[in-house]
C-alpha cells in the first residue's frame, strides 16, 4: 500500500496514507521506514518550495497516530494552511473516523465529552479525567467524541477538538476499545484476523474517514484493503 492523491478542493490537496506510515521522518530512527512527506513531495514536488512554518513542512496541516490510515489534509500554499489551523482551532472542521472492535454496547450513538491529558508515568500515552485528583501531567483538554454504530463490529467517530489518541481513549471510556489497541485495553487480534493484516500489521484498526469546513468537504478515502476480510473474520466462529 502506498500514498495516493484523493482530489483537491478549495487550495488544498487530500492525500491517504496507509496504515503504520509516519506523517513526518522519524528522527533518529535507524532503518525507519519512509514517510508520508516523502511520499507527498515525489507527487507533488511543488509542496516542497514554500515557507512552512516548522512542524507544518510540505503544507501538511495535522498528523495521523502512525497506526491510522486513511485522509491527510494538505494545504496548497501558507495562506491557505493558516486558515486550516485557525479553523482547527475553532473547532469548524469535523473530522470523522472509522474503528473495529470486538466489544459489545447496548446503545447505537452516544457522546463522550471528557477532558484528556498525558499520562504522569508513561510517556506517549493519554488518561481520562476521573475526577479533581486524576493523575496527569501538565493540563487538561476539553475533548468530544460523537459515536455512531456502522455495523456488527464498526463504529463512526465525529471529532471537532483534536487532541491526541482523542478517538482510542475516548472508545475505551465508553467500553468500545479498538481492536488490537493495548495500551487503552483493545484485546489482541484474534489469529484469523492477525493473519488477513501481515500486509500492514497495524496495531489497532482506525481509520480517518473524511473532513469537512468552512467552504469545503474532503473526498471520503477508502479503508485498506485488509479490513472487510479483517471485519469479515470477526464474524467467523474462529475469529
Amino acid at each position: 500500500m502506498t500514498p495516493r492523491v484523493l482530489g483537491e478542493a478549495a487550495g488544498l490537496l487530500f492525500l491517504w496514507k496507509p496504515p503504520g506510515m509516519t506523517v513526518f521522518p522519524s528522527r533518529g530512527a535507524q532503518g525507519a521506514g519512509p514517510s508520508l512527506l516523502e511520499a507527498l513531495l515525489t507527487l507533488a514536488p511543488e509542496q516542497g518550495r514554500a515557507p512552512w512554518p516548522p512542524g507544518y513542512e510540505g503544507g501538511i496541516a495535522h498528523r495521523l497516530d502512525n497506526g491510522t490510515s486513511g485522509l491527510v489534509v494538505v494545504a496548497r500554499d501558507p495562506d491557505t494552511l493558516a486558515g486550516v489551523r485557525a479553523d482547527l482551532a475553532a473547532r469548524r472542521i469535523e473530522k470523522t473516523y472509522r474503528f473495529v472492535t470486538d466489544r459489545t454496547v447496548a446503545w447505537d450513538t452516544h457522546v463522550a465529552a471528557v477532558a484528556i491529558g498525558h499520562d504522569r508515568r508513561r510517556k506517549g500515552r493519554m488518561v481520562p479525567r476521573r475526577g479533581e485528583r486524576t493523575p496527569h501531567r501538565g493540563r487538561w483538554y476539553e475533548a468530544e467524541t460523537l459515536f455512531r454504530r456502522s455495523g456488527p463490529w464498526t463504529w463512526e467517530a465525529r471529532i471537532r477538538t483534536g487532541v491526541t489518541h482523542q478517538v482510542r481513549l475516548h472508545a475505551a471510556w465508553v467500553g468500545l476499545a479498538l481492536l488490537g489497541d493495548r495500551p487503552y485495553g483493545g484485546h489482541p487480534f484474534p489469529p484469523g484476523v492477525l493473519a488477513v493484516l501481515a500486509d500492514s500489521s497495524p496495531p489497532f484498526l482506525l481509520h480517518h474517514v473524511s473532513d469537512s469546513g468552512p467552504g469545503w468537504e474532503s473526498p471520503v478515502a477508502p479503508p485498506p484493503p485488509s479490513w472487510e476480510a479483517a471485519v469479515g473474520r470477526l464474524d467467523s466462529p474462529q475469529g
